[in-house]
């Protein structure tokens, strides 16, 4: 739904389902509901998340004409895509799986050209659409240095045929589609220096030469063309977790011409870590209840002398908890943004807020998408049904916008 200057929705990677069967009967057991609470008399933005299997079924036959006579007659737009998690995302062990196929193969590319077309179709006339997707790999797979150039460049170039791929559309149709990376903690890429990198070292000077030799075209002009087709998926929490100083990455993002395709508002827990050991039983205690198999849920720690420290899952860092010398943990684990604490746990809610402002004033992007996909796996004192849920959220980011 359009709010002031932006383009608000939800991922719909919150419902469980990989099929496309699945997932149209998720839009329409839940959209309708959703809609009805928060923007009855006017569009509705659906943030469509598609496996690898619901988007080859998509495509076949006349599916993709059945979901638009459905947001057609259902008053309801589609201008993103998470194209993030390629195959199942719910009731599974995901984990570190949830990178794979990395963007080294040619799965990930097929899969993310294929959602391409599909956006293609479905978004709306006088719009600029992304597809969210993997910061590249998961770094733990790869334990050389020369291991990880290989994944660096193999990935660059896949990248830049959706480059050229997304270039040609613009072309031809005068569509103007991008693909938005999503630093992760762990990700090959993790925060703003691992996009600065890759944008510096791989993708603009390899770009440039590509684009200059088959098009014809300046070097100022092939700049623009791979800055407008790949761009940065603004994900709050994972920038939060890994201590990010919002308006100083924005500002530095927008100094290099790096865009914002979107922004997902999400919130991290965070706990501050006490000095004492029989002071710190407390915080596990606190924090075994988000313990759980499906999902990886990072952990950055903050020393006093504000150096980090940080564990692949929530597991590991309490192992570590008696000994660490951290002053506060951030971890990854996706909480719902209307709530600024819970128990003796903090959320990185006022992160949002930040970057609300700092977007309201400065006009990164228009597209902004909440992303909190673990109400399954949220202690059950936090459970509302999930139209509650979604609506709620939604409706805390509006009356923030507003």
């Amino acid at each position: 739904m359009q709010i002031a200057d932006n383009h608000l929705t939800y991922c719909t990677n919150i419902h469980p389902g990989e099929s496309w069967e699945a997932t149209f009967e998720n839009l329409k057991q839940y959209v309708p509901k959703i809609k009805a609470s928060l923007s009855p008399d006017r569009p509705f933005a659906i943030g469509l998340r598609l496996s690898d299997e619901a988007s080859r079924e998509l495509v076949a036959e006349d599916a993709l004409q059945q979901l638009q006579s459905w947001l057609r007659d259902n008053n309801c737009y589609v201008f993103t895509l998470n194209g993030f998690p390629f195959g199942g995302f719910h009731r599974q062990v995901v984990k570190d799986e949830v990178h794979h196929p990395d963007w080294t193969t040619e799965e990930r590319l097929k899969y993310t050209l294929r959602l391409f077309d599909i956006l293609s179709v479905l978004m709306p006339e006088g719009m600029d659409a992304g597809i969210s997707t993997s910061p590249l790999s998961y770094k733990h797979w790869h334990h050389s240095e020369s291991a990880r150039n290989e994944v660096l460049q193999s990935s660059c170039l896949h990248m830049l045929e959706v480059v050229d791929y997304l270039y040609n559309i613009y072309l031809e149709r005068g569509k103007l589609l991008h693909l938005d990376i999503e630093p992760e903690p762990d990700g090959m890429i993790e925060n703003a220096a691992g996009i600065h990198s890759f944008f510096d070292t791989w993708l603009l000077p390899k770009g440039v030469d590509m684009l200059t030799g088959k098009y014809q075209v300046s070097r100022e002009e092939a700049l623009d063309i791979i800055r407008n087709h790949v761009r940065v998926c603004y994900d709050v929490c994972h920038f939060a977790v890994a201590y990010e100083d919002h308006q100083k990455v924005l500002d530095n993002f927008k100094k290099e011409g790096i865009k914002i395709g979107k922004f997902q508002l999400s919130a991290a827990l965070k706990i501050g870590i006490p000095v004492e050991v029989s002071q710190k039983k407390q915080v596990e205690k606190a924090l075994l209840p988000f313990v759980e198999s499906t999902y990886l849920h990072q952990v950055i720690g903050q020393s006093a002398d504000r150096q980090l420290q940080a564990y692949p899952d929530l597991p590991d860092a309490l192992l570590k908890l008696a000994d660490s010398r951290d002053r506060e943990w951030r971890i990854h684990f996706h909480v719902p943004v209307f709530l600024s604490s819970y128990g003796t746990l903090r959320s990185t809610q006022e992160d949002i807020l930040t970057v609300l402002n700092l977007n309201g004033l400065n006009h990164y992007s228009n597209q902004l998408e909440v992303e909190t996909y673990t109400w399954e796996v949220l202690p059950e004192d936090i459970h509302l049904s999930l139209d509650q849920s979604i609506s709620r959220e939604l409706d805390w980011v509006k009356n923030q916008i507003t």
